[in-house]
């Protein structure tokens, strides 16, 4: 039963792999999603269509014939889609946690843990990049205020490391007998 588990776990690599980015969204291609729960990519859309309901717009979106052919370009694994007439559809995060339910099989169920683990790991990833992208800012910004007054730190310090050549004036009494 251990090594069954063992043989349905999709390496976290390949997972991360099959995510991108379209419409400002993180998705997957039905076709991929299809590959890593173990079914053909017709039986998952049909799941799809049977429950509609459970598939909102946030969920799962149809790709455009543009958005197709970027995605062809930039994924090579994706190649075959080129000569399809179908238009994918895409899945958001909740839209893969939706489609475990509706095919309610075990590597279905177990594929979409890791899927959901992935995506949280992700979002984990960009928020600890944002909060160093924004101490950077705020460092900048502290640096950026000083630099007139670092530069004239320095003009005073070369001031006082090379004296004007000309004799100053004397300060204070004279005698009598001493001139300016």
């Amino acid at each position: 039963m251990a090594k069954e588990k063992n043989e349905l776990i999709v390496p976290d690599e390949i997972v991360m792999r099959k995510i991108l980015l379209i419409r400002g969204k993180k998705v997957m291609i039905d076709r991929d999603l299809a590959a890593l729960y173990g079914v053909p990519t017709k039986r998952l859309n049909e799941q799809v269509k049977r429950n509609t309901k459970r598939f909102p717009e946030d969920f799962m979106f149809q790709l455009t014939a543009e958005e197709k052919e970027e995605v062809v370009a930039k994924c090579d694994h994706l190649e075959s889609l080129k000569y399809s007439p179908v238009l994918p559809y895409v899945f958001t995060e909740y839209g893969a946690v939706m489609l475990a339910s509706v095919l309610n099989s075990d590597r279905a169920i177990e594929v979409n843990i890791q899927i959901v683990r992935i995506f949280t790991q992700m979002r984990e990833m960009l928020m600890t990049n944002q909060e160093i992208l924004l101490k950077l800012e705020q460092m900048e910004r502290k640096v950026t205020g000083h630099d007139e007054d670092i530069q004239l730190v320095f003009k005073y310090l070369k001031q006082l490391l090379n004296p004007p050549q000309e004799p100053r004036p004397r300060i204070g009494f004279r005698r009598s007998n001493e001139k300016d």
